[in-house]
């Protein structure tokens, strides 16, 4: 099989090769299509747990504003800045 590339993907995929990252442009589609097939098999039954967990959570009215978590996430923010 012959796949073209457009050109900002073949550059990009030689720096991902001249890094280290693939070993060949073979081993890079390999990976990208074993990645894809293993994602769409994911039922997402591993997140289930958290998920009743925060339904619990939820139920006993652990909950925040979004405007009081968009503030927790820019207070963390502006601390890793400096």
């Amino acid at each position: 099989m012959n796949i073209k590339l457009p050109p900002d993907q073949e550059q990009w995929l030689k720096a991902r090769i001249a890094d280290g990252e693939f070993a060949s442009p073979e081993a890079a589609v390999q990976r990208m299509i074993a990645d894809r097939m293993a994602l769409e098999g994911d039922d997402f039954a591993w997140a289930k747990p958290y998920l009743d967990e925060a339904r619990a959570a939820v139920a006993r009215g652990e909950v925040v504003s979004v405007e009081d978590a968009i503030a927790d996430i820019d207070s963390h923010l502006a601390s890793l800045k400096g």
